[in-house]
């Protein structure tokens, strides 16, 4: 038989977990909103940028839910927690952030950056492909 203590233990790993994975998922989403800034001259986390900004518009736009979504939900629903529905930026920025816009607003705002961003990472090759290398 299982203890309360057992289960008030367990309960509290998988919301730490859950945290660890909303932290997780906060990180990606500023990876990909200034990670721009910071792969100058560094070809490696320029493409890895651009897979993440890719896959941040992708997700925006299809009905996918994210990985880091799905096991944060799972996590607080073996927490004994509700788990949200919708995405991140939805549950949590909406939320706290922006009560009053509209997702579409928001969604169309998480594109714009992401356009940003790849046409920062456009510039970077096209110089660097003037410059020769």
């Amino acid at each position: 038989m299982i203890s309360v203590t057992t289960l008030v233990q367990n309960s509290s790993m998988y919301s730490a977990l859950a945290d660890v994975i909303l932290g997780l998922h906060l990180l990606f989403i500023l990876w990909i909103v200034f990670g721009a800034t910071v792969t100058r001259r560094r070809l490696v986390l320029q493409w890895l940028h651009l897979g993440s900004v890719v896959w941040g518009i992708l997700i925006q736009i299809l009905p996918w839910t994210c990985p880091l979504t799905w096991a944060e939900n799972w996590l607080e629903a073996r927490a004994g927690v509700a788990p949200y529905r919708g995405g991140f930026l939805l549950h949590y920025l909406d939320a706290l952030v922006y009560p009053n816009i509209p997702p579409g607003l928001l969604t169309s705002c998480g594109i714009g950056i992401c356009v940003i961003n790849l046409s920062i990472h456009a510039v970077r090759f096209q110089r660097r492909r003037l410059a020769g290398g």
